[in-house]
């Protein structure tokens, strides 16, 4: 295994690490990228913009009001204070560093408004390709920037801690083995939409940097609560295309399939509700037999493929023309509220190991994500992660996890992550119930313990967990609905982390998973 000194390692090339990269200037940093440059990553497929409260009618006391009503009761507040007052400034950054927003006749930008949102707050680049465009003007600074070095085609295995201090990663690169060490340690590596098998993630986004950060001891938090995306396209695409929220925020409305809305009457903000109830309500009109689609005909018609370009070519390419006719769409596994538990500066529990991104569990999102809070909260956190790495000296780690790294290419198992993926989807999906959830960790523990790939044992390892902080929230709350506890419960008014799963029924095996 050859070394090579990384001063700071950011796992991840998507906008949380390449932002925290950048950020770091002139510090030097060695960013890994598991696929070329801007491929692979959910960033760049981002539909939906950035919220903002930059419109005359906003202040970020409102976006933070609406933040924390989408949360499930969970939301922290100072970190939702810090998003919120942060956001404007985010979108100035971004327009210096070349990102070229929508904007009016008048050359004021644009303002969308989604669901959750009382105010159009919501800053788009290209229609419905915001995450490009960001990443377009990321990955142009960085590769034009010295401190920065840019490496493709690494898979990070292992965060290596020895002698009770965080030494660096471990990356296969090829067929070979790579120590990258370092001082300090970032994880950007997106969330696990792919362990479903209906997601609008990559399906590669299966968790690695959950699995990495609990194998080297820190601590996750609020796993149970995956965000599914009420409106993808259904025509049988793996994964499936995004039909952006914003078509909703233009007045588009979910009908079913002899045209009755189906969101009449179970919000006051009908199809605009925040994403948990929407999606909810889409799943159980197609749990009786019904499609459902979303039909923007009267409200944007004709000026469809020049809004939504994105979301037209994807209609285009499966025979439905939008201006036309109603767009099929279906619940899909979109975004992970849970992941390294991390303070308000980006801190794990592990020192030397921070977090950025979907990966992170900051307390922002608590048990539903609000609508394009996603970017703004990468970027916030790069910078704050930043500023904390440049003015700590990171302390000692808290133990030495054995290496596993197998090295070569992993062993083909792709018939065994469908299964995991079709467990995923059927037990710890939209809806959730504890025979459904014990089911599945049976058969996802199953799986880890005889898997021969690290990649299909780091992602059964994640869809474990997951299930079992599933099981362990016995309540509905935000995006973890269980239909065996339809209500909220009080008492469990608070963030589950591995600690706290553990004194329950499965103390043992969350001990098993993380030895």
């Amino acid at each position: 295994m050859s070394t090579r000194r990384a001063g700071v390692v950011v796992v991840g090339a998507g906008i949380g690490g390449l932002a925290t990269a950048l950020r770091l200037a002139p510090m030097p940093v060695t960013v890994l990228s598991a696929a070329s440059l801007g491929e692979g990553v959910a960033s760049a497929w981002a539909q939906g913009g950035i919220a903002a409260a930059c419109g005359d009618d906003d202040h970020p006391g409102l976006h933070a009001g609406d933040t924390i009503a989408a949360a499930g009761g969970i939301a922290d507040p100072a970190i939702v204070d810090v998003v919120t007052r942060a956001a404007p400034g985010c979108i100035d950054d971004l327009v210096a560093l070349g990102v070229r927003f929508d904007r009016d006749a008048a050359g004021r930008l644009r303002l969308g408004r989604e669901g959750g949102h009382h105010r159009h707050r919501i800053v788009h680049a290209a229609g419905d390709a915001t995450g490009g465009e960001i990443m377009r003007a990321l990955l142009a600074a960085a590769r034009a920037a010295p401190s920065i070095t840019l490496v493709e085609a690494a898979i990070a295995e292992e965060i290596l801690v020895e002698d009770g201090r965080l030494q660096g990663v471990i990356a296969r690169c090829g067929s070979s083995a790579v120590l990258f060490t370092a001082d300090a340690v970032v994880l950007a590596t997106g969330g696990l939409g792919g362990l479903y098998r209906y997601t609008s993630n990559p399906v590669t986004a299966r968790g690695r940097g959950v699995a990495l950060a609990t194998r080297a001891g820190a601590e996750l938090a609020d796993l149970e609560f995956v965000q599914f995306h009420p409106t993808a396209l259904d025509i049988g695409r793996d994964p499936m295309p995004l039909v952006t929220e914003a078509v909703r925020g233009e007045g588009a409305v979910l009908v079913d399939d002899v045209g009755r809305p189906i969101m009449a009457g179970l919000h006051p903000l009908a199809d605009l509700a925040p994403r948990d109830v929407v999606a909810r309500a889409v799943w159980r009109r197609r749990q009786t037999g019904a499609r459902v689609y979303l039909d923007a005909r009267a409200a944007v018609g004709a000026a469809f493929p020049k809004r939504f370009p994105t979301v037209t070519a994807a209609c285009r390419a499966a025979g439905i023309d939008p201006v036309a006719a109603p767009i099929p769409v279906a619940p899909a596994a979109h975004y992970h509220m849970g992941g390294v538990a991390v303070d308000i500066d980006g801190r794990s529990t592990l020192p030397g190991l921070w977090a950025v991104g979907e990966v992170a569990a900051t307390g922002l999102h608590g048990a539903n994500r609000l609508a394009s809070n996603s970017l703004l909260e990468a970027l916030v956190f790069a910078k704050r992660v930043a500023d904390d790495i440049k003015g700590t000296r990171p302390g000692a780690g808290r133990h030495a996890p054995r290496p596993r790294l197998a090295l070569g290419m992993d062993v083909d198992e792709s018939a065994a992550m469908m299964r995991l993926r079709r467990r995923m989807d059927a037990s710890v999906g939209v809806e959730r119930d504890a025979s459904g959830l014990r089911l599945a960790i049976d058969d996802i523990g199953r799986l880890r313990r005889t898997a021969v790939s690290g990649t299909l044992a780091d992602a059964a390892l994640v869809a474990e967990l997951v299930a079992t902080a599933a099981l362990r929230r016995c309540e509905t709350r935000g995006g973890h609905c269980r239909v065996d506890h339809p209500d909220a419960a009080p008492a469990a008014r608070s963030r589950l982390t591995l600690r706290d799963i553990a004194p329950a029924e499965a103390k043992d095996r969350v001990k098993e998973i993380v030895s």
